[in-house]
């Protein structure tokens, strides 16, 4: 009874977050195409019509794939679960590898491979016929197939000692299991936060000291004035893969460095740099990057607790269409892994603009960082630039850019950084 229950429950909100999803979807292609004709007048002295266009339409391009991998993404979901197919990967990888850990780690192995072989062709198409129709794509096959292979790897060693960590602690830690993976999980993230500039990073691209000295003397006078110490200034060689431009910082504690894509700086005045960095300062000096961390946290240990309780429920398994009782007493934690990473996000979905509305709010916060420490105006023409090379559309439908985006409309921000004393 529980178990129909639930895979009523689970029906009823994936039809609810798909029908929501493509109302929103067609509310942006909507408002995005009525608006396509002509530049908003606050940015009609410095967009081109064509580039507004080109944003426009590429806007369009991007949420109609996203419709697209959307509903074969739900069409996977229900074939995995209420069809039999996590049923039938599970049979087939106890019979090759037997019980116990090789079971499980080969479920998780098998469910990844499968899972990356189906999104295969759709990242495919993303790179090489939408990035590249609209003039952002710079990376060969070659690079392509490269970078994923390099993942693989990558994934295979960091992902399969961590879950053999986290099986063993289900398996044999009792009942607390969940607060101690989560105690693992948590230094695991930390962990990454350090490795991933110097040893993660560097395996995809090639980083480069800042050498021009004007802008390196800038950039170090504003990180003096904020009080903000990195490891160094360095370049990415970004342009081999995207036309698209950024800048951030990573790292954690004293290992954190500031990274310029080097299509960015082929883009934008000193000033104007010094700004953008300004404004991504603001955001590891309000803590917003600390507030985050807690965040995602307080959220994954609220997660694993309730794994805790959904992997002893037959229901949990039997409303998803699987048996979980299949290897006569042995556990099955990798099922209970597999379909809660799968189901979790049906029933989160509505929780999403709430994160995006958090979001927003730090980046105005940050905008109004940015604007006490440098030139409010400087950040307002580097945004206009960053809108127009990214094809960053400046008409998004108000409610799908509340719901899902998490910087505000590109008029809402800049007016209040117009509205910032200078």
């Amino acid at each position: 009874m529980y178990s129909l229950a639930f895979s009523i429950l689970f029906v009823s909100f994936l039809i609810l977050t798909l029908l929501l999803r493509f109302w929103l979807a067609s509310r942006q292609i909507r408002h995005v195409l009525a608006k396509r004709a002509l530049v908003p007048a606050e940015f009609a002295a410095t967009i081109p019509l064509a580039a507004h266009q080109k944003a426009a339409d590429y806007t369009v391009a991007k949420t109609k794939f996203g419709l697209l991998t959307l509903l074969v993404g739900s069409a996977v979901l229900i074939a995995f679960t209420l069809l039999g197919g996590l049923q039938w990967l599970s049979l087939a990888v106890f019979k090759a590898a037997g019980a116990g850990m090789p079971y499980q780690l080969g479920l998780l192995l098998a469910f990844a491979a499968i899972s990356g072989l189906i999104d295969l062709p759709f990242d495919y198409y993303k790179q090489f016929v939408l990035e590249q129709g609209f003039g952002f794509n710079k990376m060969s096959r070659g690079l392509f197939f490269a970078d994923m292979a390099k993942g693989l790897l990558l994934g295979a060693a960091i992902g399969l000692p961590l879950a053999w960590v986290v099986l063993t602690l289900m398996a044999k830690s009792g009942a607390l299991w969940w607060f101690y993976a989560w105690l693992v999980w948590s230094g695991f993230q930390l962990l990454m936060m350090v490795l991933f500039p110097t040893v993660i990073a560097p395996l995809f691209n090639k980083f480069t000291p800042l050498k021009d000295e004007g802008l390196k003397a800038r950039i170090e006078g504003l990180m003096q004035r904020v009080g903000f110490a990195s490891k160094g200034l360095f370049v990415m060689d970004g342009s081999k893969r995207s036309a698209h431009g950024n800048a951030y910082f990573s790292g954690f504690g004293a290992n954190k460095r500031i990274v310029f894509f080097d299509t960015l700086l082929a883009r934008l005045a000193p000033q104007e740099i010094e700004a953008v960095l300004a404004h991504e300062l603001g955001h590891f000096k309000l803590k917003h990057i600390v507030k985050r961390i807690a965040m995602m946290f307080a959220i994954s240990l609220a997660f694993l607790a309730l794994l805790g309780y959904l992997k002893n429920q037959l229901w949990f398994y039997t409303g998803l269409g699987v048996d979980p009782l299949l290897l006569a007493g042995q556990p099955n934690d990798a099922m209970a892994l597999i379909l809660f990473m799968l189901v979790l996000p049906v029933f989160t979905f509505l929780l999403g603009p709430l994160n995006s509305l958090s979001s927003r709010k730090h980046e105005f916060e940050a905008d109004a960082f940015a604007a006490r420490h440098t030139d409010a105006r400087d950040l307002v023409t580097a945004l206009v630039k960053m809108y127009e090379d990214n094809a960053s559309t400046l008409t998004p439908d108000p409610l799908h850019s509340a719901f899902y985006d998490s910087h505000p409309p590109a008029s809402v921000r800049i007016r209040h950084l117009n509205l910032a004393p200078q």
